[in-house]
């Protein structure tokens, strides 16, 4: 390495012109030097919060990654594999998290606390040694100005020992700030390349050392991993574009054959009208009165289902009632000027809806699949909803198309053919279906007795329950109501597993379709300790009871959460030798979920208390046991004490019976007569004893 130059420092106290311009080359370089340093300090910094960034950025996508798993995807959030590759790679990116970690810390202490130092302490003290120079410069020159100035005929003696006195002093000061500020700038020459290469140096073994361990993290092992998952990606990368040069060709043949369909009133010609529909499903105006004159049209999608017009909003994921088309007449109008205009009529003339099609072709077939579809004994579900509730099904069970028979008869007939159809081993077959709860004021049933855990009395009809029933309730901890609607009951063959909820739920949502069966009970579900209540809310009577060790299985639907359902298991039903399960599906205000909750809170309860009771009773039970062991105890060492007593008194009076055998008399006082007796009697129960 070169020679240093550096200031004479000897030179200081002269303070020649030389000197000082020499002294503004150094001030010169020092500026230059703390330019440069400021913009080496700003990359470097640049360098470490990036390092810092990409260390949280790391952990964040580690994190990220491990909750993966925990994420509800609306499609495809069930995927195992995908989940376990993740967690691999978190643990991976999660070492090398900590790599980056390990990498800030080193270089915020090899790289940035140097340049840093250098940067504060450094420069910021030849700084200050300048301000100072300067000053004692300055102060240097006016002292030696004021001394020039002393006047030659008037001397003062005072005057000129202040004047000399202070030349003396700012002269002094000068030259140590000045040897002080030389000194400095010499120095400044020597931390200059150690704040430059210092920095690096420790840049450059701290990624040194985070290559190494990257090394080490990167073994075999991960590599055969990342080689796996390369492959993987590169056959999911082929299936897709596989699979979008097949949507493309889709999208092209449909184009091809969908052209003529744009056209809003096609050619009766080219496309002939289908006077066979039995069904029909598209979008009509919806004719809607806002005033005794005005009125607005609004578009939304209508399909038939049943005997039923459903309507469903563009984003809803079911249809609703818009009318009950059974029996219903259907005629072209004139309204508003409008064309293709129809209105349906229900068969008791109360309701009538004016609804507009957007073609000629539309009109005829809307209404010849109205007419046709009055003529249809019963109707399957939509398609969506069977396909929906087939995937609840267990893989291997087939449904064959067997026709259905006719809508009218039983009720249990009805649900009877719906068992015959469904071939499902979780339902018994020929089960009749409930639609409906008892009325409170009518006599139970044997069966909705036993059912509902009540027994066969009647229901008060004004709202009074019976004390021991009132006192059960208040007694239970848990209290919450819930608003639910009745959709029917169905006995079960098997509790133990939830399919049967879901397949009852089919079935019975199934049997109300095809028997246009839409209304429901209300009732307000009371979830406690001991039972389940369903209350009328308008009267407060309890209309059915379940008791909560009875309720073996609950869940919800698994799509819709406001359907749910609970399996009962009773001691009776159909035959009386044996236990029989029933299934009562609900259906609530988005609350299946927080209900099933609710019931699995109260069983818990409900055990916890038991277990709580039977510990009661048995420690009461050894509380009785040890009370009995101890009176038993206290007798036995009254026994003893008694018997301890007698002996006593025996050997008292044998000695004066032995003085009256020497021919010698004594008297015995009555008490000590008695004493005696009590002796002998003590003798006889030890003998007996």
């Amino acid at each position: 390495m070169p020679g240093i130059d550096k200031l004479p420092i000897e030179e200081t106290l002269e303070d020649s012109p030389q000197t000082r311009s020499l002294l503004g080359v150094f001030e010169e370089d020092a500026t230059a030097i703390s330019n440069y340093m400021n913009q080496l300090y700003q990359a470097m910094h640049r360098i470490y919060d990036a390092q810092n960034e990409l260390s949280a950025a790391t952990h964040l996508t580690s994190k990220l990654l491990k909750e993966y798993e925990k994420q509800r995807f609306p499609l495809g959030g069930d995927d195992e594999v995908m989940s376990s590759t993740l967690q691999q790679f978190s643990k991976v990116i999660d070492e090398l998290s900590s790599c980056h970690a390990v990498l800030s810390t080193q270089l915020a202490d090899a790289m940035m606390f140097p340049i840093t130092q250098f940067k504060e302490r450094d420069l910021k003290e030849i700084l200050t040694l300048k301000e100072v120079f300067q000053i004692a410069s300055n102060d240097h020159d006016a002292a030696i100005h004021r001394y020039s100035r002393l006047s030659k005929k008037r001397e003062n003696d005072k005057a000129k020992y202040e004047v000399t006195e202070d030349v003396y002093t700012s002269r002094k000061k000068q030259h140590q700030t000045m040897m002080h500020y030389f000194c400095a700038l010499n120095t400044l020459q020597y931390k200059k390349k150690i704040a430059l290469l210092e920095p690096l140096l420790g840049y450059m073994q701290a990624q040194i050392s985070f290559f190494k361990m990257g090394s080490e993290n990167l073994n075999e092992q991960l590599e055969e991993f990342l080689t796996n998952i390369g492959a993987s990606v590169q056959n999911v990368r082929r299936e897709m574009d596989s699979d979008i040069e097949t949507m493309q060709q889709t999208i092209e043949d449909l184009e091809i054959a969908s052209d003529p369909l744009y056209v809003p009133d096609p050619d009766p010609m080219k496309f002939p009208v289908n006077r066979n529909l039995t069904r029909k499903a598209g979008y009509l105006n919806a004719r809607n009165k806002t005033g005794l004159v005005s009125s607005t049209w609004d578009r939304q999608f209508y399909f038939t289902q049943g005997g039923n017009l459903m309507s469903q909003a563009r984003g809803d994921v079911a249809g609703g009632l818009a009318m009950d088309i059974d029996n219903c007449s259907v005629m072209a109008v004139d309204c508003e000027d409008r064309r293709y205009c129809f209105q349906i009529t229900s068969f008791d003339g109360k309701k009538s809806s004016i609804l507009q099609a957007e073609s000629k072709k539309d009109h005829e077939e809307e209404t010849a699949a109205r007419v046709n579809q009055s003529a249809l004994e019963a109707v399957t579900p939509s398609p969506s909803f069977q396909q929906r509730h087939e995937s609840l099904r267990p893989v291997g069970q087939s449904r064959p198309s067997t026709a259905r028979t006719s809508s009218s008869g039983s009720l249990g007939s009805e649900s009877t053919n719906l068992a015959a159809l469904s071939l499902d081993s979780l339902v018994a077959p020929d089960t009749p279906i409930q639609f409906d709860i008892i009325s409170p004021v009518c006599e139970d049933q044997p069966g909705q007795g036993k059912a509902s855990g009540q027994g066969g009395r009647r229901t008060n009809p004004f709202g009074e329950s019976g004390g021991g029933t009132k006192s059960e309730t208040e007694d239970s901890i848990l209290h919450q109501l819930f608003i639910v609607r009745f959709l029917g009951s169905m006995e079960v063959k098997s509790d133990n597993n939830p399919d049967v909820v879901y397949e009852t739920m089919r079935q019975i949502l199934a049997a109300r379709a095809i028997h246009n069966i839409f209304r429901m009970t209300e009732s307000h579900l009371l979830v406690t300790c001991d039972c389940l209540k369903l209350i009328d809310p308008q009267t407060q009577v309890t209309r059915l009871t379940f008791p909560l060790p009875s309720v073996v299985l609950y869940a919800t639907h698994q799509e819709n959460k406001r359907l749910f359902g609970f399996v009962l298991r009773t001691s009776g039903g159909r035959s009386e030798s044996h236990l029989s399960s029933v299934c009562y599906i609900f259906e609530s205000n988005n609350e299946g979920e927080k209900i099933c909750d609710s019931v699995g809170l109260a069983k818990q309860i409900a055990l916890h208390a038991e277990l709580d009771r039977r510990a009661s009773e048995k420690q009461k039970e050894i509380e009785r046991v040890k009370e009995k062991q101890q009176k038993e105890l206290s007798k036995q060492k009254q026994i003893e004490k008694d018997l301890e007593e007698q002996s006593r008194l025996i050997a008292a009076s044998s000695r004066p019976n032995q003085a009256s055998s020497e021919g010698q008399f004594v008297v015995l006082s009555s008490s000590q007569s008695e004493e005696s007796d009590l002796g002998e009697e003590g003798k006889k129960r030890e003998s007996e004893a």
